[in-house]
């Protein structure tokens, strides 16, 4: 399945276009919650979960951050915007 213009609105992609973009970008789904997806890198690991609002991401085992830290962003962000934010990490 081939994915939208880099600049097109999350809310303007199937929500399968949306799971093959982040198994794309190295992203397992969570088996028990199938909203939930996992990536680990070398410095961080993080949880994205598509809620009905929003994608949320929690990262954990930052190397630099004492706390965990969670993040939101509306749908109606581009899926280059999300994807700069989001994987770029903590």
């Amino acid at each position: 399945m081939s994915l939208p213009e880099a600049d097109t609105p999350l809310y303007n992609h199937t929500l399968p276009t949306i799971e093959d973009w982040l198994r794309s970008k190295g992203c397992n789904q969570d088996r028990a919650n199938l909203h939930c997806w996992h990536l680990a890198q070398s410095a961080w690991k993080a949880e994205i979960c598509l809620e009905t609002e929003e994608l949320t991401v929690r990262y954990f085992d930052a190397e630099q951050e004492s706390q965990n830290l969670s993040r939101s962003f509306k749908y109606s962000l581009s899926r280059q915007d999300v994807e700069d934010a989001v994987f770029s990490g903590p």
